[in-house]
């Protein structure tokens, strides 16, 4: 089973294709819709012209890449901050998987690894690590040893907590509802506190 984002047909393909286009997205993946942030990834690839190439992005001209995340449509509310959080992604992929976002997850020994690898990436949280581990295992087939328990309740066989669980329209509204209910409880706590 892979992703099934409500966004163009050649943006889900390429996420199931491209381990850096799925990387790409999730690193998009905040204060915005997760639709924009997971079909981002395929509008880069039309303004460079070519498949997406981690050595490419962290060598680009920064400025060239903010204007590329910059031309509208934006791929993203923060144009300049997130290209450079995804050119500082890719230099990571560069460094220590040679440029290949798929080692990332391909050799590790278990979830608990493969959840501190994710978690090493710049702009990855222990939340949004267990996020992006759930969305492998659930959705790609990315599943070592101990990945349901390193992802959290994000990797619950039945939960409707993050991008990991769309499967469908109905999928996707029981997310944003979970959302809401956990802004609005943030909301309440600092409220008191």
């Amino acid at each position: 089973m892979t992703l099934a984002l409500p966004i163009d047909p050649e943006a889900n393909r390429l996420l199931e294709r491209s381990p850096l286009a799925l990387l790409l997205g999730m690193v998009l993946d905040q204060q915005v819709t997760m639709e924009k942030a997971f079909s981002s990834p395929y509008v880069l690839t039309q303004r460079l012209g070519r498949d997406l190439d981690a050595r490419e992005i962290a060598d680009h001209d920064p400025e060239a890449l903010v204007a590329l995340f910059a031309r509208p449509p934006a791929l993203h509310r923060f144009p300049k901050a997130m290209a450079a959080r995804v050119q500082e992604v890719c230099r990571v992929l560069v460094d220590r998987y040679d440029g290949d976002a798929a080692r990332l997850w391909s050799d590790v020994a278990d979830g608990r690894e493969l959840l501190r690898r994710i978690a090493e990436l710049p702009g990855f949280g222990r939340q949004k690590a267990q996020i992006f581990l759930a969305l492998l295992g659930k959705r790609f087939g990315v599943t070592p040893e101990g990945w349901r328990e390193a992802a959290g309740g994000y990797g619950d066989l039945d939960a409707h907590r993050s991008v990991a669980d769309v499967v469908d329209a109905e999928s996707l509204r029981r997310v944003r509802d979970y959302k809401q209910q956990m802004k609005a409880a943030a909301k309440a706590k600092a409220a008191q506190g």
